[in-house]
């Protein structure tokens, strides 16, 4: 079956469907993924790479910045087969010291900065970070998490690119937290004034050597260590750049609200920004009329976002007073996006918004919608040059023939090297198949004619209802088209008879709060999904559990309702 199978996929039949101009395969040079900036601030020196809340960096400081740190790494020691921490919102900073720790030999690994101690622990402890560079408001969690491992401390706060400004802080209603220097705890800023740019950046295997250490699985269980390689990285930027067809370089406005502790943000607007040498428009949080203003104000053009983004932007009761339409380019990821969201979107900003996929272990971008060409509704896309994407049995190293239902499985330049230290899940993840490498997704999907993918949803959110399998993700789609719906999740919530049976937890619009009920929307979507489908509870929220890039967290929402169906069986 796999050899059968294997040969529809490498036709690769989604190639008839790519815009025109974009390659089938694309070339990836042996470098180090640092020489992006390198190559921006020697072409470009004087254009602005980031503009943080009225703050320019030019490519040319940034480079020196970099060098600068990477000087002191060096000088301190750290170089290859060493780890240094980030545990940064996106910011000037965030930028210096990655390309910096890239630039003396190292590997970087930021952290969410939504983690707490535990976390901050589980991840040093367990990359072996020597260096932590850390924004000084989350000061308690980082000081109670990290590990004696972590040699040094690096503090530095937003105000240190803001200089003479605390409008920030006035914001967050905050004041800078004081820190006291010692041999541990030091000052980022200082080190960069007083440190010489590195002379002699030390040799790199861009194949082997890895670039960023990046954790996922967060939102599943205890987070992984994706182990991202020069080459993976680079591949990616190149990839996503050919499918977008930009063009020149710095010529593009990168809206940068993505976090870039996640590898979206970081590979889909840093790295790729700085590819480009794009101006960067930089967001340490994201806030929705932020957002919209700096579009309108610096005509902003290019913008990734997750699902919840573009959600908030078509709901804000002020989008109509902002001219988003110099956007052009707006990719969305990380979660699905529901179509009337798209078709919304696109109406209120004339640009092209398309659904995208991917994950930490592809560096992260697998799939894109054409960006000129015909964008399937609730469809991932086609996969970028060079990549091979298939249909696979679950947990069988067996490819499955196209328009059936398997797990989605990658092959490509953008796949990881391994999970850091994790021999059992490795043997998991990957397997070998017709002559090729292939790392699993974890996602349910299916291949149509075309070549277009389409996730059916994750394989651990199945609901098993009456010995049907249901997919939440497709009674999502439905309760999306619901006028009053702004947020929908759905899981399975365990039953005596049914083993399972649906339900959804919903945020209504600000305008139907009070005006509908529950039983209106589970009888509405009774009509739309028909007997099986349909959630057989509803249950308005405020909010929904989210990941720090938007992504909703079914998994919290099982964990409290297995909690309330535990205390309620124990209440006598």
């Amino acid at each position: 079956m796999s050899e059968e199978a294997f040969k529809a996929y490498a036709s690769r039949p989604w190639l008839k469907h790519y815009d025109e101009g974009v390659p089938a395969d694309v070339e990836v040079p042996e470098k180090p993924l640092y020489t992006i900036l390198e190559e921006a601030a020697r072409n470009y020196p004087d254009r602005t790479a980031l503009y943080f809340y009225g703050y320019k960096m030019t490519y040319r400081e940034l480079l020196e910045n970099a060098e600068k740190f990477a000087g002191y790494l060096r000088n301190k020691g750290i170089g290859p087969g060493d780890v240094v921490g980030l545990f940064l919102p996106n910011s000037p900073q965030f930028a210096i010291a990655y390309y910096g720790t890239l630039m003396a030999g190292a590997t970087v690994s930021p952290m969410n900065v939504l983690y707490g101690p535990a976390l901050i622990r589980h991840q040093l402890e367990d990359n072996g970070a020597r260096i932590l560079v850390a924004i000084d408001i989350f000061k308690e969690k980082i000081q109670a998490g990290a590990p004696h491992t972590v040699e040094e401390i690096l503090w530095t706060g937003i105000q240190d690119y803001l200089p003479g400004l605390k409008a920030f802080f006035y914001k967050l209603k905050a004041k800078p937290p004081k820190i006291k220097y010692d041999e541990r705890n030091k000052p980022f800023k200082k080190i960069l004034e007083s440190s010489p740019r590195i002379k002699e950046k030390p040799r790199v295997n861009p194949r082997e050597d890895v670039a960023a250490l990046m954790y996922t699985g967060g939102t599943t269980g205890v987070p992984k260590g994706a182990e991202l390689t020069h080459y993976n990285l680079l591949a990616n930027v190149i990839q996503i750049d050919a499918w977008y067809k930009r063009g020149k370089k710095a010529v593009d406005t990168f809206i940068g609200a993505l976090p870039w502790f996640h590898i979206y943000g970081q590979t889909a607007v840093l790295n790729t920004g700085v590819y480009k040498v794009a101006t960067i428009i930089v967001f340490a949080r994201w806030n929705v009329e932020e957002v919209m203003k700096a579009i309108e104000k610096h005509k902003a053009n290019v913008f990734h976002g997750v699902p919840l983004m573009y959600i908030a932007i078509i709901n804000h009761p002020k989008v109509t007073r902002y001219n988003l339409r110099s956007l052009e380019v707006c990719i969305s990821g990380a979660a699905p996006l529901p179509v009337a969201v798209k078709e919304k979107f696109e109406e209120l900003t004339g640009a092209k918004l398309r659904e995208g996929y991917g994950l930490t272990e592809t560096s992260p971008v697998t799939h894109v919608n054409p960006i000129l060409g015909e964008a399937r509704a609730g469809s991932i896309g086609l996969p970028l040059p060079s990549t091979l994407a298939a249909v696979a049995k679950i947990e069988e190293p067996v490819l499955l023939p196209p328009g059936e239902a398997g797990e989605l499985v990658i092959s490509g330049p953008q796949v990881m090297k391994q999970y850091h230290n994790m021999p059992e899940e490795n043997k998991a993840v990957f397997f070998e198949c017709c002559g090729r490498r292939w790392v699993r997704t974890g996602d349910i999907a299916r291949m149509d004619e075309d070549g277009y993918f389409y996730i059916v949803d994750r394989k651990k959110d199945l609901i098993k209802y009456k010995g049907y399998s249901l997919y939440p993700r497709e009674i999502e789609e439905v309760l999306y088209h619901h006028p009053c719906v702004r947020e929908a999740a759905v899981i399975g919530v365990p039953h005596p008879e049914y083993f399972e049976v649906p339900k959804a937890f919903i945020v209504l619009k600000d305008e139907c709060k009070g005006k509908v009920t529950p039983e209106e929307i589970k009888e509405w979507a009774k009509k739309q999904l028909g007997e099986v489908k349909y959630p057989r509870i509803i249950e308005f929220r405020d909010d929904l559990p989210k990941t720090a890039v938007g992504k909703i967290l079914r998994r919290v929402l099982r964990e409290e309702e297995l909690r309330k169906q535990k205390e309620s069986s124990s209440t006598p």
